[in-house]
């Protein structure tokens, strides 16, 4: 992946901050004054971390939630200038084996199911899908679905912050911004810097600490492109299994998904015969 698409991947895929599955416990601490003496404040502001850390717990605790993002994006013309692109992303999930995804963008529409037993994706309008035979739980079929298979999905860092892939020990800075509201919701709003992306989310106060808002900031283009999300939660929702089940449209045909580990660079699904 080269450096000008480097930063989307945490961009579109985005909440860098958060996770579902796999936070660390729960922690709380004093509400900071927003503005500090950049003598005496420390790079890594613990109440930041720990507003993390407290969200994380809360969602960790919920066994279903639906997730709807409204987003824009700014893509790079090979000439360096920027363009919008606006989307949506759906997910509903139910730990530990069901997961169903619907993203749609200016660009392209993708469909991802998952039913404990088989994940597929879905191009609506293209007539193409693809499918593998799935590990029994979301996070190991999220881990081969990008690591075997080159498929990354919206929103997926909300699975892994408080593992290896979403340490705290990867901020280079983290402090609290101060109060704010996103679409009449009171929330507070942090800033944090990670590899050559700064980032930031709105937190919802209360009893319910959901994320309501990220800013994803590419600080290597010298155009800082950015990625702007704000999340509504359902945090009761009820499913049915048919939901998480993929039935093929009469006319669509499979494809076979290309094992990025035997052909390194490709991972794009190729046409089986």
């Amino acid at each position: 992946m080269n450096d000008r698409r480097r930063w989307k991947r945490l961009a579109v895929w985005g909440l860098c901050a958060g996770s579902v599955l796999g936070w660390g416990p729960p922690a709380l601490a004093a509400t900071a004054p927003a503005a500090k003496s950049s003598q005496t404040a420390p790079a890594v502001e613990p109440q930041a971390v720990a507003a993390l850390e407290r969200m994380g717990a809360f969602l960790r605790g919920q066994q279903t939630f639906e997730v709807t993002a409204k987003t824009t994006t700014d893509e790079l013309l090979d000439n360096g200038q920027k363009v919008q692109v606006s989307g949506t992303a759906d997910i509903r999930a139910r730990r530990p084996d069901r997961l169903r995804v619907d993203s749609a963008s200016d660009l392209k529409q993708r469909q991802y199911f998952y039913d404990g037993k088989r994940f597929t994706v879905n191009g609506p309008g293209s007539g193409y899908y693809a499918s593998f035979d799935a590990p029994p739980t979301l996070a190991k079929t999220l881990e081969a679905a990008e690591q075997r298979y080159g498929v990354e999905l919206p929103l997926v860092d909300l699975f892994y912050w408080g593992t290896d892939k979403g340490s705290v020990k990867k901020l280079k800075s983290a402090l609290y911004v101060g109060p704010a509201t996103v679409e009449g919701v009171a929330t507070d709003q942090y800033a944090f810097r990670q590899g050559d992306v700064d980032w930031q989310v709105w937190i919802e106060k209360g009893d319910r600490p959901v994320p309501r808002k990220l800013v994803v900031t590419s600080s290597q283009e010298p155009s800082q492109p950015q990625h702007v999300a704000t999340l509504d939660w359902n945090l009761k929702p009820r499913f049915e299994d048919a939901l998480f089940d993929f039935v093929p449209p009469k006319d669509a045909h499979r494809i076979a998904f290309e094992d990025t580990r035997t052909r390194a660079g490709r991972n794009t699904p190729s046409r089986s015969r």
